[in-house]
């Protein structure tokens, strides 16, 4: 019987994002700069949280754990964009770009579900103070982190399935910059309708499921913030979500974009780089600046340091 995996395209070509030597150098330079922002800030709430111990709460347990997804997040994407922007030819084997698109659809999943538990965690420290510390202990916080990976895991590893099924037979030049499902779809000369099928079913489960997970929770967050007589007891409960849901607003409007429109070209390549690229920067950022937490605990840690 043929292998149906044995397809004649061995490789494929990224046509990334430009032709132009002096605009790849320009986009190198950003693009470097944004990746070590992005490990150096991860890396930084990683260390302040394991620093100090008044950050030893759910809600940093959760953020240290999306930190470490936002660095293998982006290491899955960026040094390969990187790379490929020095090169004039942007070649990647064919078992390089499954085991990149296997990495990428694995970290992307997870996130989204780790949104949805860090929104849920919001809900009871805010609706249910009383009973916040019994419900959210370390073993139901170990717990949704954990299922969170299982998900990311599993998602991945029936999308890569469909993948390998699929025969590229030429062209092999993919309209992108790393490899995700909806290009490669278009490059390959068997039936996609499969893939496209399995795609929107659990893009669209795992999106509805998880941003209807932070909706809910959000309705009721918002619902008792209204509720607190007090203007500085308001600020004080909103300023504890708010970064959280700036983060989720952000992700989940660009997966959407581009899972529920799958045949988006030029428009999804920028919304990717957002997601992809853009966001595991802006998290430390969002999480750092407007929280007073981390800055008072990166304040005692500097502190610490000088004496």
């Amino acid at each position: 019987m043929p292998d149906r995996n044995s397809s004649r395209v061995k490789e494929f070509v990224f046509a990334g994002f430009t032709d132009s030597p002096e605009l790849a150098a320009i986009l190198f330079a950003l693009f470097l700069v944004n990746y070590l922002i992005t490990i150096v800030g991860n890396f930084g709430i990683l260390m302040l949280i394991r620093a100090d111990a008044r950050l030893h709460t759910p809600m940093y347990f959760f953020l240290s754990n999306l930190s470490f997804l936002d660095i293998c997040y982006s290491t899955t994407i960026s040094p390969r964009l990187l790379m490929d922007l020095l090169r004039e030819k942007k070649v990647i084997t064919f078992n390089e770009c499954l085991v990149q698109f296997y990495f990428y659809v694995t970290f992307a999943t997870t996130e989204c579900y780790l949104l949805a538990a860090m929104a849920y965690d919001r809900y009871m420290a805010i609706c249910n103070p009383l009973t916040y510390t019994i419900t959210m202990s370390q073993k139901v916080c170990v717990s949704l982190v954990a299922g969170s990976y299982i998900a990311g895991t599993v998602n991945s590893m029936i999308h890569t399935g469909c993948l390998t099924l699929l025969s590229f037979c030429g062209p092999n030049v993919i309209d992108h910059f790393f490899c995700e499902g909806p290009p490669l779809f278009q490059l390959s000369c068997s039936d996609t309708s499969i893939n496209l099928y399995v795609m929107f079913a659990f893009a669209g489960f795992n999106l509805i499921s998880t941003h209807f997970t932070v909706l809910i929770s959000y309705s009721y967050i918002v619902a008792t913030i209204l509720r607190i007589r007090s203007a500085e007891g308001r600020y004080k409960a909103f300023s504890t979500c708010s970064s959280h849901l700036l983060a989720v607003i952000i992700l989940y409007g660009s997966l959407i974009f581009i899972y529920l429109q799958p045949n988006s070209t030029n428009g999804g390549k920028v919304t990717s780089l957002l997601y992809a690229v853009v966001i595991p920067m802006l998290n430390p950022l969002i999480y750092s600046l407007r929280n007073k937490e981390v800055k008072s605990a990166l304040t005692r840690v500097m502190e610490k340091r000088i004496a």
